[in-house]
């Protein structure tokens, strides 16, 4: 399977140099890094191509990388039933960079490009209908992003005496606690495979 994806990622790199930064088969899987600008080109030839044929979109998602200038990985897979080849697409976007939507290729891209926008707060230009999916309707912020407090800003509660619903700023009812976080195997002799404490308890 290596072999045929190698042999696939060289294909794409040979048919796409324009916007083509790199591919690498790694743990059985090809990964091929594109540049944003020729999004929407690349994955309508990754759909036609008679090589690739990957007609199906699985997944659209992304992940925060808060020190880099080029803040987020957008990341998209593919699979082609027809090969039976799975693909998975990167490109590395800043914070105030928008993406092309997909939808006009693969329709079912709304809902995933939704949920990225929810997530990460990255918008896709040309989206037929951009809006939060996951969270509710007054929601403040972005919660996958790694600089997104756990708590969150806001607390949404059914207040009986008014009758609806009501948003709170969030009130803990207690400190967070502070937990040691030593080995429960404390007092033996031998340290546990990655179990690595300080000298400070010895």
């Amino acid at each position: 399977m290596s072999d045929a994806l190698r042999e696939l990622g060289a294909h794409i790199e040979a048919r796409r140099t324009d916007c083509v930064l790199g591919w690498a088969v790694e743990h059985g899987e090809l990964t091929v890094q594109i540049a944003p600008s020729s999004l929407a080109t690349f994955v309508e030839f990754l759909k036609t191509d008679g090589t690739c044929r990957f007609s199906t979109l699985v997944d659209i998602t992304a992940v925060d990388y808060p020190a880099r200038e080029a803040r987020f990985d957008v990341v998209y897979h593919f699979l082609s039933m027809y090969q039976n080849h799975r693909i998975r697409v990167k490109m590395a976007v800043r914070e105030q960079d928008s993406v092309a939507s997909i939808t006009g290729v693969h329709p079912s891209a709304n809902w995933f490009e939704r949920e990225v926008f929810d997530m990460f707060g990255i918008l896709f230009t040309g989206h037929p209908d951009l809006r939060r999916i996951l969270t509710d309707y007054g929601f403040r912020g972005y919660p996958l992003r790694k600089d997104f407090p756990t708590t969150g800003y806001t607390e949404v509660r059914y207040d009986e005496a008014q009758k609806r619903v009501v948003y709170e700023p969030v009130k803990l009812v207690q400190e967070y606690r502070q937990f040691d976080f030593m080995s429960p195997w404390e007092g033996a002799d031998y340290i546990l495979p990655g179990d690595e404490k300080t000298e400070e308890k010895a």
